[in-house]
C-alpha cells in the first residue's frame, strides 16, 4: 500500500523503532526490498537518489515504483532523496513519487528555507511529503565536493518551524558512502537539536554508522534511517561471485538471481534491527 513520510514518521519518533529508507536502482532491488518488508512485517520506503535519477526518467521509474507499492502488503514510501533541482522534484511529484527530499543543504540558511517552504507548499498542496537538511552531511568517495558542516540546534529549530517539512535531515556526524562502520554520532549534539525541534529526524549514510550506535539512536527522535552502501555492496559481491562461478553464463536473468537475494537478506537485516530486532 502507499503511504507517505507524514504517515510513517511521527509514530517512529515517539517509539523504539525507526523505518529504513533503502536506495534503489530498478525493479529487481525494489522487488528485493518488499520482499524484505513483507517478511518482516515492517513499512519501507523506496529511495530514487541522484544517479538513478539521471540514468532511469522519473517518467519511467516514478509509475513502477508506486505500482509495486500499491501492491505490496506493507506501508511502502516511494521516495526522492537528496535534489536540489525544483523542476525535477515537480516531475517526480508528477509521476508518481509520494515523497520527495528538497536538499538545500549548501544554501546560505535564508535561502535553503526560503526554497524549501516553496516545495513544502506545492507537495502539500497534492498530498506529498517533503524531507528538507539542515547541515551538510558529505561523501566519502567524493573528497571536497560536499561540505561536512554539524547542524546547528537553532538553525534546526527555525529550519523545521518556518518550512513545515515533514522530516529533516541532519548532521550529526555520519558519512555517505562509507564502506566500514567508521563514522561515529554525536549524541550530544542529537540531543541539543532534539531540544530544539519537534520534526521527526533523518541519519544519512547509515551504512558507515556502527551498529551499536544505530541502536542507540532507535529510542531518539530519529525516524528514517538512509541506507544504500550496504545493500550495494551485498548486490556487487555476489554478483561478482556468480559471474566468476559461471563464466559461461551471459543471460541477466539467470545471474541476477542471488544477488537480489543478498539485497533481501541485507534488507532485512536492517529491518529487523531498525525493529528492535536482532539484524
Amino acid at each position: 500500500m502507499i503511504t507517505t513520510l507524514k504517515e510513517l514518521l511521527p509514530p517512529a519518533a515517539e517509539g523504539n523503532t525507526a523505518v529504513a529508507g533503502f536506495n534503489t536502482f530498478g525493479f529487481e532491488e525494489a522487488r528485493a526490498i518488499i520482499r524484505a518488508a513483507e517478511t518482516a512485517g515492517r513499512p519501507v520506503i523506496l529511495m530514487i537518489n541522484r544517479d538513478m535519477a539521471r540514468h532511469w526518467p522519473l517518467p519511467l521509474l516514478g509509475p513502477l515504483l508506486r505500482r509495486m507499492a500499491e501492491d505490496a502488503a506493507v506501508p511502502v514510501c516511494v521516495h526522492l532523496d537528496h535534489c536540489s533541482d525544483p523542476k525535477t522534484i515537480r516531475t517526480a511529484m508528477n509521476n508518481g513519487f509520494s515523497s520527495v527530499m528538497y536538499d538545500g543543504s549548501s544554501l546560505p540558511l535564508e535561502e535553503n528555507i526560503r526554497e524549501t517552504g516553496d516545495i513544502v507548499r506545492q507537495a502539500h498542496a497534492r498530498g506529498i511529503s517533503v524531507e528538507g537538511e539542515i547541515g551538510s552531511v558529505s561523501y566519502s568517495d567524493q573528497p571536497g565536493k560536499t561540505a561536512h558542516v554539524l547542524t546547528e540546534p537553532d538553525e534546526a529549530r527555525r529550519f523545521a518551524a518556518e518550512t513545515g517539512v515533514d522530516a529533516a535531515a541532519v548532521s550529526v556526524g555520519s558519512v555517505h558512502r562509507l564502506t566500514r562502520p567508521e563514522a561515529h554520532i554525536r549524541f550530544d549534539l542529537l540531543r541539543r537539536i532534539e531540544e530544539a525541534t519537534e520534526v521527526p529526524l533523518v541519519i544519512h549514510g547509515t551504512s558507515g554508522i556502527p551498529r551499536d550506535e544505530v541502536v542507540r539512536l532507535l529510542p531518539t527522535r530519529v525516524a528514517k534511517f538512509n541506507i544504500g552502501t550496504d545493500l550495494r555492496m551485498a548486490f556487487g559481491r555476489t554478483l561478482r561471485e556468480e559471474m566468476a562461478a559461471r563464466p559461461e553464463e551471459f543471460d541477466k536473468l539467470k545471474l541476477i538471481g542471488r544477488p537480489a537475494r543478498a539485497v533481501e537478506e541485507a534488507a532485512l537485516g536492517w529491518l529487523n534491527l531498525l525493529a528492535g530486532k536482532e539484524g
